[in-house]
């Protein structure tokens, strides 16, 4: 009879008889009659007692053999007991040693760059299990947020022949002999697809050649981008905020533990979750910059770290900057009607000093205008055929944005680095494990 075994949270909640355990040993001490091993699973920790008096002998000596990240089965009798680290401890009647583990490299206040070097041991830590689930739940959020509105899921390539954020940060890829360009954003693919679908999102990974060694970036991350037919540019901005809203409400509601493991203080989360965010336009955040914290930046120099910083500490809310100068905002942005030396463009900046977590506009519709943009970035316009056809042919009022899947986890779980975010970070000096 094939044996079942149960999840440590399942067997805390069973409280009480024999449960059928299994997993990796996340500490170990003893004597020679007595040893404690806290054992792990994805769930939780729980602290199994085996005496030698009480086991066989094979037991025993798998039990003396356990170390540090070792694999084991165990069988005993559930009971709860204040004193164990989560309240629960099992009397282990039969232990069995699955795999060794000899040595663990990983010890206690080790350095940044070693933890780097050793991620795909460091994903077994609390902490990483912690982030790694939440992160889980912020995929499956979006997803649930954007299904839910209506939206249908759609993908652009990854090889691209032209640029759209900026040619400063494309990768180039020889491709069968020519070159092209690894993802920055679906966008210019996607806007083609809401004359068919109208609402559609993605979740996919993009790149960006940034030589920055800053803790918010990354070469490669994971980008989660919308573009909606019809849409306003308020529109968008109450999208980007009903969908940070719907991410953070679950993640509260599914992740209480794992918070409290980061040691994340969830009053922000709530702010966010439930109070309107902050809107004001770039002239009113260079007013608030200028009088309230003694910070003058130019007309037309774009918001730096440093600016975004100050506003997002100042507020202690999600804060969506609006209009911003066109020189400095892509070419597919709006022209604003009143002033067209702005455009429909927004930032969310996130609070706590964690910077830009959503980019996004509403869309330019006039075809000229994107082709004289285009000219003023040093663009050729026939590269962009595919794009400006569809001002072409039945052009309509549309926006979308683009969301940092990282940064938004980073700030979530209150995260030193955007590197912790991901299993596996890219970064300018970092391309293993």
């Amino acid at each position: 009879m094939k044996t079942e075994f149960i999840a440590i949270k399942d067997a805390m909640r069973q409280g009480a008889g024999t449960v059928h355990l299994r997993g990796w040993c996340y500490r170990a001490r003893g004597s020679n009659a007595l040893r404690f091993i806290v054992l792990r699973d994805a769930t939780d920790i729980i602290q199994c007692v085996v005496e030698k008096a009480l086991v066989d002998e094979s037991s025993w000596t798998d039990a003396q053999k356990t170390d540090i990240e070792a694999s084991i089965e165990v069988v005993g009798e559930i009971a709860e007991d204040k004193r164990a680290p989560t309240g629960f401890e099992v009397k282990v009647k039969s232990l069995k040693l699955v795999g060794e583990s000899v040595g663990w490299p990983i010890q206690k206040d080790q350095s940044t760059e070693l933890l780097a070097d050793m991620k795909h041991l460091w994903l077994r830590s609390r902490y990483t299990t912690a982030i790694l689930k939440i992160r889980s739940t912020v995929f499956g959020a979006i997803h649930e947020y954007f299904r839910g509105a209506g939206f249908y899921e759609y993908q652009s390539p990854i090889f691209q022949a032209t640029q759209a954020e900026g040619g400063s940060t494309l990768f180039s890829v020889n491709y069968f002999g020519n070159p092209v360009y690894l993802a920055q954003t679906w966008q210019l693919y996607a806007e083609p697809a809401i004359f068919s679908l109208e609402k559609i999102y993605t979740i996919a990974p993009s790149f960006r050649a940034e030589k920055s060694k800053t803790s918010r970036h990354l070469t490669e991350y994971w980008h989660a981008e919308m573009e909606v037919a019809w849409a306003t540019f308020k529109d968008i901005q109450d999208y980007g905020e009903a969908l940070i809203k719907f991410v953070v409400k679950r993640v509260l509601e599914l992740h209480q533990e794992e918070l409290k493991i980061l040691e994340r203080d969830t009053k922000i989360l709530e702010k966010v979750a439930h109070e309107p965010f902050i809107r004001m336009t770039y002239d009113e955040a260079l007013q608030e910059l200028k009088e309230k914290h003694e910070t003058d930046l130019e007309w037309g120099e774009d918001l730096r770290t440093i600016e975004e910083d100050i506003l997002s500490k100042a507020h202690g809310h999600f804060t969506i900057v609006t209009n911003y100068p066109k020189k400095v905002k892509a070419f597919y942005m709006k022209e604003d009607e009143k002033n067209p030396e702005v455009v429909h463009g927004c930032d969310f900046i996130a609070p706590e000093g964690y910077g830009e977590i959503i980019g996004g506009s509403e869309r330019e519709s006039d075809l000229e205008k994107i082709k004289e943009r285009l000219i003023a970035q040093d663009e050729d316009p026939e590269r962009y055929t595919f794009y400006l056809d569809t001002r072409k042919y039945g052009s309509v009022p549309h926006g979308g944005f683009g969301m940092g899947v990282e940064r938004l986890i980073s700030w979530i779980c209150h995260l030193e680095t955007i590197k912790d975010a991901i299993p596996f970070p890219r970064t300018m000096l970092r391309v293993t494990p």
